[in-house]
């Protein structure tokens, strides 16, 4: 087993960990604005729950893929679950973690805060 690196501060100014938290922000934030919108989506527009599973489960496919190939940069994490996995693997720093969960979250706050907005549930 991998022992886990622990990372130190300055990690976060080098350019290819500030590149890897700009790509996961992007993939993640379109990983939960495409999920939760489908899923917003088809609850107002298909009247069968089967066929809106599907649709919802299609979508989260397609996002999936596109945002992992795309997302090579800082390894596609897309949630915090597949970073502390990757974390106890011994494959990113604790430090990096850390700062992908921050930036997960934010990513996935922002997607939803936009979702609501265009839904017309935040007031205007």
């Amino acid at each position: 087993m991998k022992k886990i690196d622990l990372g130190n501060h300055r990690e976060v100014a080098q350019p290819d960990c500030i590149k890897a938290l700009i790509v996961e922000f992007i993939t993640t934030f379109f990983f939960v604005f495409a999920g939760v919108g489908s899923a917003m989506a088809t609850d107002s527009l298909i009247g069968n729950t089967l066929v809106g599973l599907l649709a919802v489960a299609v979508a989260h496919a397609f996002v999936v893929a596109v945002m992992i190939s795309a997302g090579h940069i800082s390894g596609g994490h897309l949630n915090p679950a597949v970073t502390i996995g990757l974390l106890f693997g011994g494959h990113i720093s604790v430090f990096r973690a850390f700062l992908y969960w921050i930036d997960q979250l934010l990513a996935s706050s922002a997607a939803c805060f936009l979702l609501s907005y265009l839904t017309g549930g935040m007031t205007r």
